[in-house]
Order: structure tokens, then C-alpha cells, then sequence
């Protein structure tokens, strides 16, 4: 089921991008604009809009720390933003002064790319605020451009992808992309939509996909199937823009109609979503954000601004008393204390009882965690791959294992480590386990 939540009508012109943090929602325009929304309430916070371009605004994206969100427009910058206070960071000139269509946050923070009309693309460095490297695109323009998930570290030969592609032909277009000779073959070519395809997002476990439209129709797929699952037409102009929240069933879609569209997805597993993500990931190494995502998930969003501010983190999380959320926190509420603790005892339960029964093979050796990356290392175990490479990087290179040299550290996805550890978290056993503590 999808149901509008939330409609914004604050831009005066075509909106052109939305974004999401776990916090905030994001939206520009042409009309020279960067607003900005709070998603507990989306409510426009006080030092919104953001002004500071000389023309209309193309793209705008968050930093996945949170602390950071880029802007890009046709007058031929890209600009850093403090979404918490609205402070404008930094002005970053477009080598050469071409209007700049889109701009992405490496997985980590620490770059920025920017692609222009012109085919050129800057690579800077956020933390220094300095231009580190430019290309370009010969005869053409650049309109997308990203960062791999992993940010670069895989080894890409042994890994295949489902791509979906969008355009002047009406369709959407699933691929399977293989790294392994860097075959790529069409899964599905499907045509629902009745004009050009101007925008489409995956959501972040890649099993949904929404596409916008000139026929001002939205489309939400199941891109595993290729089947439609929604068709909505709340727009009254063409659909420029889509956008998936990290961490909660929430889409935003922007149009030329000045509008933003807020809608809330639900899934018969809904319920069991955030649940499977805690055995995912153990709570103890969440980052601010994921606390953040967390807060809301739980009907406690009043406590994200106070818990961002402190630099609340997974282990600080698991640290919190009473004590802390009066005297350091400064939670006056009686009913808000009470429910937050009875949250964060709930999930130290859950966090306590998530290796019980686990297969010994689906724990990483080094952090005795349930794996969500699986790799194999050079000695033939298998890692969780943020402890391996920090193991490589840390220490002597020697397998953890067998504290033997190790021959490389070349390491390589094990895909069907990964598949069976899934097939476990979404099997009915462990899914009444986390329906139990949710």
C-alpha cells in the first residue's frame, strides 16, 4: 500500500531534485532555491530556504555522516551546506565555469564529485574545501554520476549488479551487470510509462525501484520481478525527480507542477524491516545517523535533534541511563524518558540475544558479529570486510586465523556466504525472533 503523507508546495518553480538524510528531507529548484524539512513533522525549518545561487538549482544530495549537503547549479557551482544550522560551508567554482547538472557525496565523506554541461567533472576534497582532480566527457554532457557503495574497495571482477536506466524511449530498462569480462545483458525492457522516463531510484536494499515521468506518473516496481506496483498521478506536470529515505519507508518525488510529494510505502514485512537491519548490523558500531534512523523508526523523533547534537552513536546508545537523559541530555519530559529507556533496554535485549543460534559460519572471526559483507581473505576464511581490511591496514599481515603470512591481501566477495546469511535473517524462525523483541 502507498499512501501520500505529506505535500509541499513551498518552491515557486520546477523542483528538480530531492533528497534524504535520516534526519532531514531536502528539495531545490529553479527557483534559485535549497529547502529544507524536517521528517519527523515535515515541518520547514527556520533558516530554510537556502539561498545563495544565481540560478536555479539542479541537484542536491546528502553526505552519509549527515553533516553535509551539496547543491549544484546552473551557475557553475557547487556549494556546502550545513544542514543543521544552514551555514553555507563553502562555494566550489566549476573549473570551467559550466553550469553544473548533479553532484554526489563519496560513501565516506571525504570527496565530492561534480559533473557540468560541459562534460567536465571536479573531484574535490570536502574536509579541505580544494579541487583534487577534473576530467571530462568528450561531446557530451554529464546529467548523473555516483560512487559505489563500497567506494572502490571491491574486487569488482567477481561481482554483478541489476541496473535499471531510464529515457527518451518511455522506458525502464533492467540490466544484469557482471563484472567478469564486464558483460552486460538486459533483464527486462518494460513500458508502462506512456512518455519519457525523466527520473528512477533504487531503495537501498535494491528490492523496490521508482521512476517519474512526463506523463506526470509515478511507478513503484518490483525490480526483482519487473512488475509495477503502483501506478500514482498526484502530479500535475511532469515528475522530475525521485528519492528513497535511507532508513524508512518513504519516497519524495518532485515536479515541474512546484510540488513535492511525500508517501509513505508499506510492505506486508514491513513490521519486521528495522527488526532483520539490528541483525544486520550490530548496534554498538551504529553511527550517529543510523541512531538517528533508529529514533524514528521507534515514534521518537523528537529526541533526534538533541541525540545529533550530543554525537549520540550506537555505543554510546547502549551506555545511556536515566541519569544521562536528564542531567547531560536535558530530556525534561517524564513520558519521553520513560519511553526511550524502555526502547533502549528492548534493544539491548536484542542486541544481547542476536548471536543465539547463529551458524558459526555466518560470524566474522575477528568481531564474532553476524556478517553483512562477507569476503574471502588470501588464507580462505571468510571476514566481515570492514574488520578485515582495517586488520590488513592495523596490523602485521598475517591471517587472523592462522597468524601466517598472508600471500595478498586481495580480497573477494563471497556471494554465496552472502545469499545464505539472507536466507537465513528472512527465514520464519529468525523473522519471529526480532517480530518477538520488536
Amino acid at each position: 500500500m502507498v499512501t501520500l503523507v505529506q505535500t509541499i508546495t513551498d518552491h515557486i518553480d520546477d523542483v528538480n531534485c530531492c533528497a534524504f538524510s535520516s534526519t532531514y528531507l531536502a528539495s531545490c529548484s529553479l527557483d534559485k532555491t535549497i529547502r529544507l524539512y524536517l521528517l519527523k513533522d515535515f515541518s520547514e525549518l527556520p533558516f530554510s530556504p537556502l539561498k545563495g545561487h544565481s540560478y536555479g538549482v539542479h541537484s542536491c544530495c546528502f553526505s552519509s555522516c549527515g553533516k553535509f549537503l551539496a547543491s549544484s547549479s546552473t551557475d557553475g557551482t557547487t556549494m556546502l551546506w550545513n544542514p543543521q544550522t544552514g551555514e553555507k560551508l563553502a562555494v566550489l567554482r566549476q573549473p570551467s565555469e559550466s553550469p553544473v547538472r548533479v553532484c554526489r557525496f563519496s560513501p565516506d565523506t571525504e570527496y565530492l564529485v561534480s559533473g557540468a554541461a560541459d562534460g567536465t567533472v571536479a573531484l574535490w576534497d570536502v574536509r579541505w574545501k580544494k579541487l583534487r582532480r577534473t576530467s571530462s566527457v568528450k561531446d557530451g554532457s554529464v546529467i548523473a554520476c555516483d560512487f559505489s557503495p563500497g567506494g572502490g574497495t571491491d574486487d569488482y571482477r567477481f561481482q554483478s549488479f541489476l541496473m535499471a536506466s531510464c529515457g527518451q524511449d518511455n522506458k525502464i530498462i533492467f540490466w544484469n551487470l557482471s563484472c567478469s569480462g564486464y558483460d552486460l545483458r538486459m533483464k527486462y525492457s518494460l513500458n508502462h510509462h506512456t512518455a519519457p522516463v525523466l527520473s528512477c531510484c533504487f531503495s537501498s536494499d535494491g528490492h523496490i525501484l521508482v521512476s517519474g515521468s512526463v506523463d506526470k506518473s509515478i511507478i513503484i516496481w518490483d525490480s526483482i520481478n519487473g512488475i509495477p506496483f503502483h501506478i500514482l498521478t498526484q502530479h500535475k506536470r511532469y515528475v522530475t525527480a525521485c528519492a528513497f529515505a535511507p532508513d524508512l519507508p518513504l519516497i519524495a518525488t518532485g515536479s515541474m507542477d512546484k510540488t513535492v510529494n511525500v508517501w509513505r510505502v508499506e510492505s506486508k514485512n514491513s513490521a519486521n524491516d528495522y527488526s532483520s537491519k539490528k541483525l544486520r548490523h550490530s548496534v554498538q558500531h551504529w553511527s550517529e545517523e543510523e541512531v538517528c534512523s533508529w529514533l524514528s523508526a521507534e515514534e521518537l523523533q523528537e529526541l533526534v535533534v538533541v541525540f545529533k547534537s550530543n554525537n549520540i552513536d550506537g555505543q554510546e546508545l547502549l551506555n545511556l541511563t536515566e541519569k544521562n537523559l536528564v542531567s547531560d541530555l536535558k530530556i525534561e519530559s517524564l513520558g519521553l524518558r520513560n519511553k526511550a529507556m524502555w526502547k533502549i533496554e528492548e534493544l539491548k535485549s536484542n542486541t544481547e540475544s542476536t548471536c543465539v543460534g547463529v551458524p558459526d559460519e555466518f560470524l566474522c572471526p575477528i568481531t564474532r558479529e553476524i556478517m553483512t559483507d562477507p569476503v574471502i581473505a588470501s588464507d580462505g576464511y571468510s571476514y566481515e570486510r570492514e574488520a578485515i581490511e582495517n586488520w590488513i591496514n592495523t596490523k602485521k599481515r598475517t591471517s587472523p586465523m592462522t597468524n601466517m603470512p598472508l600471500e595478498t591481501t586481495l580480497i573477494t566477495r563471497n556471494r554465496t556466504l552472502k545469499m545464505a546469511i539472507d536466507r537465513w535473517i528472512d527465514s520464519p524462525q529468525v523473522l519471529q525472533m526480532t517480530k518477538h523483541h520488536h
